[in-house]
């Protein structure tokens, strides 16, 4: 079996991310609050990185499934699965953390808005995905390859559902719209979720890598078992 160190992409990723949760949170705190939400706004530091990192968790599946339907590509499907664990990992924290917010901010937990249901659907794709890996059978990898795929051409859809249909959630100008301080914050953060989203794929690739060592390894065994002495 072939043995990998920790490398040093690894640890400068996890260096960044521990130094990012020591300052970050001091900048989101002393960034001016939102008038009409006041200290609940700043869910949005979170809320909107966890959504970016949904995103990129989708196209990185997509790139990998793409990979392995068409290249037969083993290493495009363990980081297609890699990436989609975080899918559902950080869809649940933006359905978590969105109905949080809108509680204070619409006055309900949940609005069956044009953002907050094609969210909702970009989950349930992922954890389609994921289902069909796990249960679908022999041909389960090609299906829930082939759902990715689908999910990716749908994360276009979600960014720009405020800005094609009536809304109630805020568009997606209002980065641009933000306080230079906030602004700043909100950039900290999306880059701090970005090395945080680095370090658990190269974790969770390690992983995948590890288990079809194992694999390989345990077909070698049962293959020299049947060599006739």
């Amino acid at each position: 079996m072939r043995s990998r160190g920790i490398g040093f992409g690894f640890i400068a990723a996890l260096a960044v991310a521990v130094l990012g949760f020591a300052f970050i949170p001091r900048m989101i705190l002393s960034a001016p609050a939102e008038p009409t939400m006041g200290i609940v706004q700043k869910i949005f530091y979170f809320h909107v990185p966890c959504a970016f990192m949904l995103f990129l968790s989708t196209f990185v599946c997509a790139g990998g499934s793409i990979a392995y339907l068409f290249k037969s590509s083993e290493a495009g499907d363990r980081v297609a699965a890699s990436a989609g664990e975080l899918a559902v990992l950080f869809g649940a924290c933006v359905l978590t953390s969105g109905p949080l917010w809108g509680r204070k901010a619409w006055g309900v937990w949940w609005q069956w808005d044009t953002r907050l249901t094609t969210s909702f659907l970009l989950f349930l794709m992922m954890v389609a995905y994921l289902l069909a890996r796990r249960y679908g059978g022999p041909a389960g990898r090609k299906l829930g390859a082939a759902l990715s795929l689908f999910a990716a051409i749908s994360v276009p859809v979600v960014y720009k559902s405020v800005d094609m249909a009536r809304t109630i959630h805020p568009k997606t100008t209002v980065v641009t719209t933000l306080d230079p301080r906030m602004r700043a914050a909100f950039w900290s953060s999306v880059l701090l979720m970005t090395v945080v989203w680095a370090v658990l794929f190269m974790l969770r690739l390690r992983l995948e890598r590890a288990r079809a060592e194992v694999a390989e390894l345990r077909l070698a065994v049962e293959d020299a078992a049947e060599v006739p002495r």
